[in-house]
């Protein structure tokens, strides 16, 4: 289950977001694409959990 996978029209337009908040799991695993490990992102990003880049990676592995 994604539950940390979000859909908000008021948010981003409706893009898939992390717990609400206004950071697109696009971002997340365009950071993972590109070489960063978890703690490169955690660290750029404190908002953000271990949990919720596992989740965007399963997200977008279910969307291929």
């Amino acid at each position: 289950m994604l539950d940390r996978i979000t859909f908000d029209k008021h948010i981003l337009g409706g893009r898939a977001c992390i717990r609400g908040m206004r950071m697109p799991v696009l971002v997340i695993v365009g950071q993972v694409a590109h070489g960063a490990t978890a703690e490169e992102i955690l660290a750029g990003y404190p908002d953000l959990e271990r949990a919720d880049i596992q989740q965007a990676l399963q997200y977008a592995a279910w969307l291929t």
